[in-house]
């Protein structure tokens, strides 16, 4: 039954990962897009919490916990994102669902290899932006701009682990970034006459549409390393450290301006098209330090604290004229934890029930207009077991309420609410029949 599951789940992903729009964040224009992966559903709702090696949960935040898994291990993620963008004057809403991960685990007493594919960046807006400029008492012309956003970067990993002793583990992943980033601009001008017939529009001439594609891919390296032990026979210590070399971002960007004539459809018809090669530098994929601690008690409860460093300072816009925004290194702080009533409950099954939560608050390293670019938010989750075993499969169901920017400075304030799902499918591989 769990094969026809996964070649589900494989099927479902390989049509729709690569073709989503999977964000809705106007900051998504900069850089090379939206970090999207903040850890499996598990750990987001403990505030991305990635501390934990776990027995049957795949960690996919620090490849050296994949050792501490008992089973072969299959895990795939979603999450639907409803998104309330303000400003000082408007605002208006925006709805995403989109694929988070897809990968598995094979442990092999104290080896362990890990493969996978998730979504890394996204760009995905739309903005709509009109301004009026008063000629005279008689004529205004009227400017829209219209932005449009979309892909982003792929990551596939392939891992492995190594328990050197029962307290200590290490692990590394090689990575393989992909994808296609397009940003575009539509210019509209039309002439609006107050004299006899107030509010009459004339378009003045053809729009112009100008757009910025490109293709980038990188190959980097991962390695995190954990310790656990028992203290005062009862309860667990843990601290678990994770560290990514910044990577070269290698790719062709090419700029296209168009005039373009827009029929009463919609539909935009292209009068003169031309295409210029932008000669930049290489983006970067940032370096990445992460440690994290934390106390409890095994199968019951537990609290960590971790904190990440991010060299967001490598960043660059992947296109020219883009003067109001910079970058520094950003940082982020994560509280999480769970606890289980009864883990061993073999009468209760809401006593088997893992109840997670947490908090986070990053500093993106982004600025624009001089504002920093915060994001925060606070999760909740549980995860259901599923059948009738104790520490086999399960499903893991959290949201998260968060918010992004500020309406300071012009800018746009984005308040958001996501409902992640994941599926987490264990079962006992390589085992030599006793019967023939």
């Amino acid at each position: 039954m769990i094969k026809k599951i996964i070649a589900g789940l494989c099927l479902v992903f390989s049509t729709i990962a690569f073709s989503q729009e999977n964000n809705a964040s106007p900051y998504s224009f900069y850089g090379i897009g939206e970090a999207k992966f903040k850890g499996t559903a598990e750990n987001r709702s403990m505030g991305g919490l990635g501390i934990i090696p776990d027995s049957i949960h795949l960690n996919l935040q620090n490849p050296a916990t994949y050792s501490a898994l008992k089973l072969t291990t299959w895990t795939v993620g979603a999450t639907n994102s409803r998104t309330t963008l303000k400003t000082d004057a408007e605002s208006a809403n925006a709805g995403r669902t989109s694929i988070d991960y897809l990968a598995m685990a094979l442990p092999f007493k104290k080896l362990a290899v890990s493969f996978g594919i998730m979504p890394y960046t996204a760009t995905g807006y739309r903005i709509q932006r009109t301004e009026e400029e008063v000629l005279d008492n008689l004529r205004n012309i009227k400017t829209e701009t219209q932005f449009l956003g979309t892909g982003g970067l792929n990551r596939v990993y392939g891992g492995a682990s190594y328990k050197v002793t029962n307290n200590f583990g290490i692990g590394a992943n090689v990575n393989y970034y992909f994808g296609d980033i397009e940003t575009q601009s539509l210019i509209r001008q039309t002439l609006v006459l107050n004299d006899t017939i107030p509010g009459t529009q004339f378009p003045m001439q053809y729009a112009t549409r100008e757009t910025n594609s490109g293709k980038y891919h990188a190959l980097g390296v991962d390695i995190g390393a954990y310790y656990q032990t028992t203290i005062n026979k009862k309860h667990t210590w843990t601290t678990s450290a994770t560290f990514a070399p910044e990577t070269t971002l290698r790719g062709d960007t090419r700029r296209t301006v168009a005039t373009v004539f827009e029929g009463a459809d919609g539909s935009l018809n292209v009068i003169d098209n031309r295409e210029y090669p932008i000669e930049s530098a290489d983006n970067k994929i940032p370096m990445k330090i992460t440690a994290g601690t934390g106390f409890g008690l095994a199968r019951k409860w537990f609290a960590g604290i971790e904190y990440t460093h991010m060299g967001n300072s490598a960043l660059s816009n992947r296109v020219d004229g883009v003067s109001a925004s910079s970058y520094k290194n950003g940082q982020k702080i994560t509280l999480g934890g769970y606890y289980i009533p009864n883990y061993f409950s073999y009468t209760s099954y809401f006593s088997r029930i893992t109840y997670r939560g947490g908090l986070r608050y990053e500093n993106t390293g982004l600025v624009i207009n001089g504002q920093d670019i915060n994001d925060m938010g606070v999760s909740l989750g549980i995860g259901l077991p599923l059948g009738g075993t104790i520490g086999g499969s399960n499903l893991n169901i959290g949201v998260e309420y968060g918010q992004r920017g500020t309406k300071s400075a012009g800018l746009i304030q984005e308040n958001y609410f996501s409902v992640f799902i994941g599926l987490s499918l264990n079962d006992k591989w390589f085992v030599k029949r006793k019967y023939e």
